[in-house]
């Protein structure tokens, strides 16, 4: 909708439009303060036996402010584009670095997506997951850490196995992918979906781990 009725993309609209811009960053602000606390309180077993961690896409850096908090030792890098973290100031082991996700990612142990695959298209999403295997691939090897994109995501119920229960939760699942598909590129995806482009982009497996309510935190391995 965005680019049929204003000639520009949404990102465009939200770099060229402070009120905008500010308006998307503290919805995203708000999401990511339940989606840390969940993500610290009950899946501390991922964040084991890493030592730096980027969150691409991260906004103003609410879940990396929270994550550093939790784990001292994990170095954490906070990936945006430059007009979103400008000014934003690093402290203690949190840092902010202005790029492109589609360019480049910082190398670490593991990268975080949070609520990003969801806006783009397969084909944008296999450019961004190739650059998140790249800086996970350039650690240093020889090291025994587990490396992962760890991924905060929907996957979609499957229609058939939807009871009375889970109902509601379908069907908003389905209305948030057509929301994507009206005012991004993006859509929701289901599991099956997922792995595709998982193998896509040259990952070797997979672990979805549903705690998240309508989300799930998947962990993609190389």
């Amino acid at each position: 909708m965005g680019i049929h009725t204003h000639g520009k993309t949404f990102w465009d609209c939200a770099g060229h439009d402070p009120k905008l811009g500010n308006f998307f960053n503290e919805g995203m602000a708000s999401d990511a303060r339940l989606v840390s606390s969940v993500l610290i309180d009950k899946c501390k077993g991922s964040f084991e036996g890493l030592d730096s961690l980027v969150d691409v896409g991260g906004g103003t850096g609410t879940v990396g402010k929270a994550i550093a908090h939790a784990f001292p030792h994990l170095n954490c890098t906070v990936l945006d584009l430059p007009h979103v973290v400008a000014g934003l100031k690093d402290s203690g082991n949190l840092k902010y670095v202005g790029g492109d996700m589609f360019e480049d990612v910082p190398v670490a142990d593991a990268v975080l997506l949070k609520w990003i695959l969801h806006d783009w298209n397969d084909d944008e999403c296999m450019k961004i997951l190739k650059r998140c295997k790249e800086a996970i691939s350039k650690q240093c090897k020889g090291v025994m850490i587990k490396k992962k994109v760890m991924i905060v995501d929907m996957v979609v119920m499957d229609n058939e196995k939807a009871n009375e229960e889970n109902s509601k939760s379908l069907e908003t699942q389905l209305f948030l992918d057509m929301l994507m598909m009206v005012v991004l590129t993006g859509r929701e995806r289901r599991e099956e979906e997922w792995a595709k482009l998982f193998c896509e982009a040259g990952f070797s497996d997979y672990k979805i781990i549903p705690i998240l309510g309508l989300r799930s935190l998947i962990e993609v391995y190389p």
